[in-house]
């Protein structure tokens, strides 16, 4: 597991942009898993920039993400295919039609029929992941054992209350969302974590402690064979993490 610490959030997107950059240019029809939250903002912002003004072509490239609320329909404002849409999509030369986002509404097991079959025919080269406060990884929240494949998941409390500032209360946050699972993050061939805000607890367990612990999913990648970690000094002095 590679570990880079930047100076601040801005370099750390700008680093993670540079990694999604060389993947694309390599391989132009490449398969991007995606990640929802503040974490990886940055890093989106600064992709469709370089598209913009500097030609970074993503025309053949397909994306699949990592999860999706039940119960909020594509057009609500924090589903996350708005979110994706709002943060990257509507601002790069994607084809729409190639982004996979899993249903939230409907049928949930037809639902997640439909996204392990996509999972089974996906080869992901490099998947970006967010870290929640626990340690959850997607929506594998801290457990005895985890998931192999796509599933439904109930919420964490503390999950929900760290995702109550989208909301207009915490009420409306809702209580189960379909993710991939452990084995669909770890069948991917690289892994990239952009890490921001109070994520102490987890950088201890992922960076600090030699454990693979499944109430602390995110210490799995230290399992994977291209996994890579970017977070900032501040976090990592915190921490104590020298690298």
């Amino acid at each position: 597991m590679q570990v880079i610490i930047a100076k601040d959030y801005e370099e750390a997107s700008r680093l993670g942009a540079d990694i999604i950059e060389k993947i694309v240019r390599e391989k132009p029809d490449c398969t991007l898993g995606l990640a929802t939250g503040s974490s990886p903002v940055g890093m989106y912002q600064e992709l469709a920039r370089r598209c913009k003004d500097e030609g970074l072509d993503f025309s053949k490239v397909s994306s699949v993400n990592l999860d999706e609320y039940v119960g909020l329909e594509p057009t609500h404002d924090q589903s996350y295919r708005y979110f994706m849409d709002d943060n990257l999509f509507n601002h790069i030369n994607i084809d729409k039609a190639k982004t996979y986002v899993a249903k939230g509404i409907g049928d949930v097991d037809a639902n997640l029929k439909e996204f392990n079959a996509m999972l089974d025919k996906t080869d992901i080269d490099v998947q970006v992941l967010g870290v929640g406060p626990d340690g959850h990884l997607g929506f594998n929240e801290p457990c005895e054992t985890l998931y192999d494949g796509a599933h439904k998941e109930t919420l964490d409390e503390s999950t929900i209350d760290a995702n109550m500032r989208f909301f207009a209360s915490r009420d409306d946050v809702p209580r189960y969302a379909v993710t991939m699972g452990m084995g669909n993050i770890m069948r991917a061939k690289k892994l990239l974590m952009i890490v921001a805000g109070n994520k102490q607890d987890a950088m201890k367990k992922l960076l600090i402690s030699d454990r693979i612990d499944p109430k602390c999913p995110c210490t799995f990648m230290r399992m994977h064979r291209d996994a890579v970690v970017i977070l900032e000094k501040k976090l990592a002095d915190e921490i104590g993490y020298k690298g």
